[in-house]
Order: C-alpha cells, then structure tokens, then sequence
C-alpha cells in the first residue's frame, strides 16, 4: 500500500491538505489525516494539488499514416507530461478505423507503444468520406469508444439522421466535427476584421453553427446522445443552452486556444491557423461563459501535431492545427483562474470528471475505490513555454515563449508513477 500527502481542491479555488491512500491501483481511502500503517510506501507532495488525473476527448495521435506528424508513443509521452492519464483518438488516420479489424490494429498498438490509457473513436462513414456508414456494431463490440468522422463535417442531414438512429440502438455517442461545406468558400481563418483587412478568404461563423443547430434538432429527435467537438462560436453556445433546456442529450467542448486567442492575436505564421478558426472576441468570452456555467462540459485539446514544413506556408498555405497536450493546464489555469475568470474547481472538472461523463468513461474522479489515476501539480511554479522541449514531435503552437504558472510534476497511472518531477520515468 502508499499514502499521498498532498492538498486537494475544497470548493472554487479553496483547497485543503489531504491524504490518500492507494491499494492495488485504486484509491482506498481519502482523509484529512490518516494513520500511515507499518511498511507502507510513503508519497510527500505537500503544498502540491492533487488532481484526477486528466481526461482529453479529442487528440490526434496520426498513427497509422502520419507519423513524421506524431506516433502513439511520442503523443502519450506528451499527454502524460502535461497531466493526462486518459485520451480519446480521433479516427482520421490513414487507415480510418472503420472497420472492427482495423480498430482492432490500433488498439493492440497502443497497448505495446502508450505510456497511458489511450481509447479510441471509430469513423461514421467508410474512409470519413461521408457517403456510406460503418457496420456500427461491429465497431462497438470491439469497444470503440464512440463515432467520430472528426476534420470533415457529415453533409447529408439524412446520413446523420440514420447514423444517429442506429447509434441510439447502441447506446452510443456521437462526436461531430461541425462544418458545412457549401459555406467555406475556399477560406482559411475567421471571417472578421483580420481577414479584410489582409485580404485573406475568411470562414464565415454560420459554417460551423448550421450543422450545430441541425445536429441538435436530429438528436432530440432521434434520442442519440450527440458531442460537438472544439466549439468556437457565441451561436454554437446558444443553440446547445436551448437544446440543453429542452432535454436533448447532447454536450460540448472548448479548446484552450478557442478560450485564449481570438483573431487579434493572429499574425502572419501558420502556428496561429487551426480548424476551426480563432474568431472574436465576443465567441471567446461566450465560450468562456459557457464552460463556466456548465454548458459546456469539457476542456479538449484538440491536440494536432504537424511537420514543421507543414506550419511553414503562413496562414493561406499551412495545414491546419496546432498541439497542446503539454501545455493546457498552466495556460488555463494562469490566464483563466488567476485571472478570475474561471474557478479552479471548474477547470480542474471540465479536465476530468467533465469528459469522462460525457464519454462513459470510469475515470476522472478523486473517490474512494477509484482508478488512483493522479496528478500533483506545483500551482506556484512559473515556466516559460519552449517547443523545442516538447516530447510531442508536432512543435506547432502559437503559445511559443508564453510566461505560464502551475507546472505538472508527478503523475500516476493506476498508483504507478509515470512522469516524476516533471520528466517521464523511463
């Protein structure tokens, strides 16, 4: 057995000392103050936080196809440097898990190459090209996790609407990448002062929102419970409130460049072009709303690594997407809590129980007979972001030199440590 000393989250951004105590990779009892027992291991982390460890629903590892991008093992190292414990796959890679065999490939490679616990999303259509669905049962016997055709938005109303119907006979979910294609026009970033300005083609707001809102209405009438992945627009926020209020099992997701950067921040470089775009300033504080008051119920990454030479052609020629696993945390925690414009409490739930809920998932909580899936963090220590020193091979981020507080130090996966004084435990 091991006991942690450590302190814990009390309510908003209070937090009081606290003991655990671990028994075969589960949390067997949580105190103020616990008799240690004779011979048992030990853990000193007084004066750090110690949090769930944490939940990212929307990652790209691009293994198979794209690994001069990332590889289950370089994205997992990174996932655990920056907190995580748990991340969900995105299905676009090259194969798309769309079938139970191919599902199954991944799965037995992430079992041999990650460092933490990886699931993954299947596909909704064959090959994510939007014409004929995936045998839905078949990749739910082989535990997928849910469906996702995540880079591409599904066009047909009526295809959502049969994905939908045959994915509520499973019980299933569905996480949607919303965008309507007849509406990019050949754009790149937001559609706002910015793009006139430097004559750039712009992605109108409407792009994302009129699948949003026509998702929403297939959900609440097909039952099926429904996810819309990286939100960015004060109509996105609004239309998911209504469906909320009028019972319609369906949730959201913001990312921590989506809460910080709006289309001011943006410059000629394409470490600043992701899909979807930075907007305005009135969608970043709507966002910021929206998780604040439980609308939306999870923080994701939308962790996308790429080549440098991928990043290289500004902002009309560079691929879109930028990574985050290591660094979400300390810039939402410095730029939103100590800012005063989130609790920690809130953060640290939308970075844990938050996703595991919407999900399915058993982890992400700090309970007595859960997963001892922990991360402690030091909430005082200033660091500078260097993506030179990332373990993810995609240095893609706009957040480059950025000042941060609130550095990862230690994190367990089923008691086990991972990652130790803010390095991976070879």
């Amino acid at each position: 057995m091991k006991i942690i000393h450590a302190v814990r989250i009390r309510e908003g951004n209070e937090t009081a000392p606290c003991e655990i105590r671990i028994h075969e990779g589960r949390i067997l009892e949580i105190g103020e103050k616990l008799s240690e027992e004779k011979g048992e291991e030990v853990y000193d982390a007084r004066g750090m936080l110690v949090t769930p460890g944490f939940v990212d629903i929307h990652v790209h590892l691009r293994e198979p196809g794209g690994e001069k991008k990332e590889t289950i093992l370089t994205g997992t190292r990174a996932a655990a440097l920056g907190g995580y414990t748990t991340i969900v796959a995105m299905p676009n890679t090259d194969p798309v898990p769309d079938t139970p065999e191919r599902l199954k490939a991944f799965q037995r490679k992430a079992e041999t190459d990650s460092l933490i616990r990886v699931k993954s999303y299947g596909a909704i259509t064959e090959g994510e090209k939007g014409l004929e669905l995936v045998d839905f049962t078949a990749m739910d016997m082989e535990g997928v996790i849910g469906f996702s055709d995540d880079g591409k938005g599904v066009q047909s109303a009526g295809l959502m609407y049969q994905a939908m119907r045959r994915i509520k006979e499973l019980d299933g979910i569905i996480t949607a990448h919303c965008e309507e294609d007849s509406m990019l026009f050949g754009g790149y970033i937001h559609q706002g002062d910015y793009a006139r300005e430097h004559e750039h083609k712009g992605i109108h707001s409407l792009t994302e929102d009129l699948q949003i809102v026509r998702d929403l209405a297939i959900s609440e009438a097909t039952g099926c419970r429904y996810h819309i992945c990286h939100m960015s627009t004060s109509g996105g926020v609004r239309a998911l409130e209504r469906a909320q209020r009028d019972g319609a099992p369906v949730t959201g997701e913001v990312t921590p460049h989506h809460l910080l950067l709006t289309e001011n921040h943006l410059r000629e470089d394409g470490n600043f072009k992701m899909n979807p775009p930075l907007r305005s300033e009135r969608d970043r504080e709507a966002l910021i709303r929206g998780l604040r008051e439980g609308v939306i119920g999870a923080i994701a990454t939308d962790h996308a690594p790429h080549t440098r030479e991928d990043k290289e052609k500004g902002l009309e020629g560079s691929a879109f997407g930028i990574v985050g696993l290591e660094t979400s945390f300390a810039l939402l925690y410095t730029h939103l809590v100590e800012k005063g414009h989130l609790t920690l409490e809130r953060l640290v739930e939308a970075m844990t129980a938050g996703p595991s809920e919407i999900m399915g998932l058993a982890y992400g909580s700090l309970e007595e007979g859960a997963s001892a899936d922990l991360t402690f963090i030091d909430l005082k220590k200033d660091w500078v972001i260097k993506s030179e020193a990332f373990a993810s091979k995609g240095k893609n981020t706009p957040f480059e030199n950025w000042e941060v507080r609130g550095k990862v130090e230690t994190v367990m996966l089923e008691g086990k440590r991972i990652v130790e004084g803010g390095k991976i435990i070879e």
